[in-house]
């Protein structure tokens, strides 16, 4: 079920908001969990299992750690941070992790591992030594997201940064929440732990998440969805003339933008509606001067994740420019990784922390720093669209293929001229303009709500009503990120 479905926004959605408010202050969270069961288990009950399964092991694994029990009295103690753990509190830690690693390795990677297996053997000759399973694992909707999440929680406990939940169903409410449960943005347990315990209902609350859920919404059905089929149609041509493939992967890059921070604006505004404040997760990333600026505007909620429960623990920055480089690549790598069970995120991956690794030997001295402002977010713009043609190939052949499309060297084919004639439809290029604008002019949605006027109300509305307007008329409506 996506947000931008009938199903969601005039039957889900209203039921969910009615049947939560309609319900006592002490059953809110059970009746919150069971909405967001009801929400993941839709394409695939059995999921829900798994989802059960990492939120049982997380919950135990954190009484243990706090070391209380589900019915002792009194407030749930905060450990000390940075004070010593028990070796039952680190095999609490550690069972966590594992639980959860194994998890996201198995349904996510299982494949990926058996395929680039036998792809090698087969290389080397070596055919009798090929696996060829004949069944493959079936990814779970939002796994990358709901076991980072539930791992926050263990951690987080441990180090002393959040009091642990002696109540399972706040805890099930907290792992499940149907906003950003199968696409993010990445809760960490910290940032919602005391709003678990007591959190506001305010119309100025409900009001702003109204108005995320609307720009959210317009975003994706006005902005991402041309531009995704701008993409496909470009990333699926046998060959492209040098201006058909630049205004591809450009048009890439627009869609997902505004895919994922569609939904996380949506994900947000639900959240407000129900009375959560969710970290903001954008913040203009293509206006960055640096890839390493870059990261710090996209995904902020995954970047955070991995700088503060890997980069940091590594060793981060502490232990000498080598150690630094090193980690730097670990993270980028494991990061490119998260995001899909293929060597083209590994490649991706590896080239942003090879750049990342770049902008901090070369510092200041670097002559990309010393360019116009304009300058420096062109430069690090056009990176980046490199970088997102290994996003978006299927294989690493066809990555090599659409640059070759960019530089001008691929052989041309007649069909390339066909391109043209469905890329460069007016509402097409109309909307990849407004696109542009809105990206490089245009104000964040978690500015632009801090503050609704009647007037901004009014255009809230509007934008509503055209997007689902326009929903009638749209067949291609994927949301990039269920797919991680």
């Amino acid at each position: 079920m996506v947000f931008s479905s009938y199903l969601f926004l005039f039957y889900f959605l209203p039921v969910a908001l009615l049947a939560y408010y309609l319900t006592p202050r002490a059953g809110k969270h059970l009746m919150l969990a069971l909405v967001s069961y009801a929400f993941y288990g839709w394409s695939n009950p059995a999921f829900v299992c798994l989802l059960l399964f990492s939120t049982v092991v997380d919950y135990c694994c954190g009484l243990v750690i706090a070391g209380i029990s589900p019915w002792s009295g009194g407030t749930e103690p905060l450990l000390e941070p940075g004070g010593s753990r028990s070796g039952r509190q680190r095999a609490a830690l550690v069972l966590s992790i594992v639980t959860n690693l194994s998890l996201l390795g198995f349904f996510k990677y299982f494949n990926f591992a058996t395929g680039s297996w036998d792809a090698m053997m087969a290389a080397w000759g070596q055919g009798s030594w090929t696996l060829d399973f004949a069944l493959k694992v079936t990814l779970p909707l939002g796994i990358s997201f709901y076991t980072f999440q539930s791992m926050s929680y263990t951690i987080d406990v441990y180090r002393g940064h959040a009091r642990p939940l002696k109540n399972i169903t706040s805890f099930a409410c907290y792992v499940s929440m149907f906003p950003q449960l199968v696409a993010g943005p990445i809760i960490r347990y910290a940032e919602v732990a005391e709003q678990l315990r007591t959190r506001t209902h305010t119309i100025t609350k409900f009001a702003r998440g109204g108005a995320f859920l609307c720009v959210g919404l317009a975003k994706k059905v006005w902005l991402a969805n041309p531009a995704g089929k701008i993409a496909d149609v470009a990333f699926s041509a046998d060959a492209l003339t040098v201006s058909d493939a630049w205004y591809g992967i450009i048009a890439y890059a627009f869609q997902i933008y505004f895919d994922f921070s569609a939904y996380s604006d949506m994900a947000i505004g639900i959240g407000l509606m129900l009375g959560f404040v969710y970290p903001k997760n954008f913040n203009s990333p293509y206006c960055a001067v640096s890839i390493t600026d870059f990261w710090k505007r996209w995904h902020i909620s995954l970047s955070s994740w991995l700088r503060d429960y890997l980069y940091i623990p590594l060793g981060g920055n502490r232990k000498g420019d080598m150690r630094t480089y090193a980690n730097l690549m670990t993270v980028m790598l494991l990061g490119g990784l998260w995001h899909g069970a293929s060597w083209n995120f590994v490649v991706w991956g590896g080239l942003h922390g090879f750049f990342l690794m770049g902008e901090r030997l070369w510092g200041k001295m670097s002559m990309y720093r010393r360019l116009p402002h304009a300058l420096q977010i062109a430069c690090t713009f056009l990176l980046l669209l490199i970088t997102w043609v290994f996003f978006r190939a299927a294989t690493l052949a066809d990555a090599m293929q659409y640059l070759r499309c960019m530089i001008g060297t691929a052989e041309q084919s007649p069909g390339a001229l066909l391109v043209a004639g469905v890329i460069y439809q007016p509402f097409y290029v109309s909307m990849m303009i407004v696109a542009a604008g809105v990206i490089w002019g245009g104000p964040q949605t978690w500015d632009w709500t801090r503050t609704l006027t009647p007037v901004k109300l009014v255009l809230c509305l509007l934008l509503f009503a055209l997007s689902v307007m326009l929903l009638t008329a749209q067949a291609y409506n994927p949301f990039i990120y269920f797919i991680f």
